[in-house]
Parts: C-alpha cells; sequence; structure tokens
C-alpha cells in the first residue's frame, strides 16, 4: 500500500495574504499546506479521503491520473467542496465516480451540490454514485476499510483503518471503544491543530499524549494549522516515532 499526503493543512487560523510572520514568510517547502487530504494506492486501486477546496491543485501537483474512489470524513467545506472536480475523471475514464460517506454527510452533498444530484442533468455535470457507510467495516472493490467514529466538537466524523494505517483527522475526543479499533497499528496519521487547546480538534499535547498510549510502530500529525509553528522545530518537540506530516510526503510498503 502506498500513501501520499496531498494536504496537511487546515483552513483555521489561515492568515492574511500579507502576513510575514515566520511561518508564512519560511522558505521551507514543508511549512506550505493545502487542505487535507490523502491518497491510498492498493490493489491497484486509488482511493482518496476527502476532497477539499484544494483537490484539483492537489490532483494537479501530485499527478493523479486515476481516482477509483472517495471517502468522506465528515461533511465540513475545507473536505467536500472540491466534489465538482470530478467532473474531469468522469470524462476521462467514462465512469462515474464512487463516494463513500455517512447519511449525513450524503445530505450535505446534495445541499451543497444540487445540480450533481437533480433530476433534471444539465449536460457535463460531475457524476456521482453515492454509497452510504455505517460504523462497520466495508469494501471498496475488494478493500477492507473499517471505520473509527470520533467526536468533532460534537459532530460525528469517520477516521478510517485499512489494514495496519490508520487515518483519523477533525477530531476532538474518541471513546474507548473505538481507541481498540487503533490498537497495533503500524502507522497512524493524526490531528494535531496547534499547541493550544481548541474545542473541536486536538491540541498537539492531546495528539502526542493519544499516541503514547496506542504506540504505533510510526504516527504522522496532519490538519495543521497556522499557528503550530514552523515544521522542523516542531518536529525537534517530538518523541521520535512522531513527526509533523508534509504535503507531498509518501509512505510505501506499509
Amino acid at each position: 500500500m502506498k500513501v501520499t499526503f496531498l494536504g496537511t493543512g487546515t483552513s483555521q487560523g489561515v492568515p492574511v495574504i500579507a502576513c510575514d510572520c515566520t511561518v508564512c514568510s519560511s522558505k521551507d517547502e514543508k511549512d506550505k499546506r493545502l487542505r487535507c487530504s490523502i491518497l491510498i494506492e492498493l490493489d491497484k486501486y486509488s482511493i482518496v479521503i476527502d476532497a477539499g477546496p484544494d483537490f484539483r491543485q492537489q490532483m494537479l501537483r501530485a499527478s493523479v491520473d486515476k481516482v477509483d474512489a472517495i471517502l468522506f470524513t465528515h461533511s465540513h467545506k475545507d473536505h467536500v467542496a472540491g466534489l465538482d472536480d470530478v467532473r474531469a475523471y468522469n470524462y476521462k475514464w467514462k465512469s462515474d465516480m464512487n463516494v463513500y460517506c455517512t447519511d449525513y454527510v450524503s445530505e450535505a452533498l446534495n445541499r451543497e451540490f444540487p445540480y450533481i444530484f437533480s433530476d433534471v442533468r444539465y449536460p457535463g455535470v460531475p457524476r456521482v454514485n453515492i454509497n452510504i457507510i455505517k460504523n462497520k467495516e466495508f469494501k471498496i472493490n475488494n478493500i477492507s476499510i473499517l471505520p473509527i467514529q470520533a467526536l468533532h466538537y460534537k459532530m460525528q466524523v469517520f477516521g478510517y483503518r485499512i489494514r495496519d494505517f490508520v487515518y483519523l483527522t477533525d477530531v476532538s475526543s474518541i471513546s474507548k471503544q473505538e481507541k481498540k479499533k487503533m490498537l497495533n497499528a503500524n502507522i497512524i496519521v493524526l490531528d494535531a491543530l496547534r499547541k493550544e487547546s481548541h474545542i473541536s480538534h486536538f491540541s498537539l499535547d492531546e495528539a502526542v499524549e493519544l499516541l503514547n498510549e496506542l504506540k504505533p510502530r510510526k504516527a504522522y500529525l496532519t490538519h495543521i494549522s497556522h499557528y503550530m509553528g514552523l515544521h522542523e522545530d516542531i518536529n525537534q518537540e517530538l518523541p521520535d516515532f512522531i513527526r509533523l506530516s508534509y504535503d507531498g510526503l509518501i509512505l510505501e510498503d506499509i
């Protein structure tokens, strides 16, 4: 399995263009982050988790030729706003885009993109096939995926486990029962918005505490805000098995 980090940032705390702070003026490309998303390639099948406003730019930047399915974690705009741009893949591969999400995410997509789901279809609109998922294991093609239910403040969100890889973003709490699904993972990717506490995201300390409890072989922090600080500075503060992720990071042979 190959995982490409398409985006590791967030809309939270995005600075104005004229900002000249250390993060904005950093020459380190690891401090330049698009909205949070990953690409999983397994058994010649490509799955994108979340398609936010940067989806088109991310696909072009990473030269992603084919997307077989999109899997959503929740319905916030920074995770779903790019759905319109699947039309390019519809055109190239002459097929509908398979989307996997909960009922409430499906309802949000219908509100946000009514023209996609209208009975009267305008020529050229994206073609999407919605697959409703619950909090139980399901398959995309022959790939088994285990949802991990968590809370993003009061909103139910899903993280996902594929084999020994766990991806969980936009989370502020997780039950003991759901944490069990994350045990014995080889790699965990986890939300860590900033150093200060936040109502709907793990802080850096909260994420590190959970990862110390779960003890994966390797962990990467994502959904990193402008307020976290410089990539290299924060990495020096972390335990050896935990690192900040960055746009373009590739994990292979997971």
